[in-house]
């Protein structure tokens, strides 16, 4: 896909030699160490600066679960990661310098996935909005019920029990 794009703009000189906004997004192995993903990340900066980009802005990677298991090849092992170092990095450049990265980045053996695409300068992470409550305004007013008086009745005697119990049952 990226080539495609390439050799279209290549054919105008005039949008080749014209510097864009790019953006490497990728995927580091989980099996580097923590101490190592900067190494790594060291290493795609350079790539970069091969190619005269100017850095513009960064994301640190962090460990993410993946949405999905990808596979990669260590040796002739074919292992499955559910889990990868996910950062970015924004920077300009001109257009031929998008196959010569793409080519770097296919060698590194740490990087698990990665795109390069065209983008802006400007920053355009979505923030987070908290979601907005609906405010609920009572306007009535709540009237407890009056309690029914319970009637003082005195001890009841058996007679009047018997008697009570006979007219249930009898309906």
């Amino acid at each position: 896909m990226v080539d495609d794009t390439i050799s279209a703009i290549e054919n105008d000189t005039e949008e080749a030699s014209a510097p864009r906004v790019y953006e490497i997004g990728y995927i580091i192995v989980p099996t580097v160490k923590e101490e190592d993903v900067e190494k790594t990340v060291g290493g795609i900066r350079s790539e970069v600066e091969k190619v005269n980009g100017n850095f513009i802005a960064e994301g640190a990677p962090s460990l993410m679960r993946l949405s999905y298991p990808m596979q990669t090849y260590e040796g002739e092992k074919r292992v499955e990661h559910d889990r990868g170092y996910f950062g970015w990095i924004k920077f300009e450049a001109v257009v031929t310098v998008a196959h010569e990265l793409e080519e770097a980045l296919k060698k590194n053996k740490n990087i698990m996935r990665f795109i390069i695409f065209r983008t802006v300068r400007e920053d355009t992470r979505a923030r987070m909005k908290a979601q907005t409550l609906r405010e609920v305004k009572r306007t009535d007013t709540i009237h407890a019920k009056p309690r029914r008086a319970e009637e003082k009745v005195g001890p009841v005697s058996e007679e009047e029990l018997e008697k009570a119990l006979q007219d249930i049952t009898q309906e």
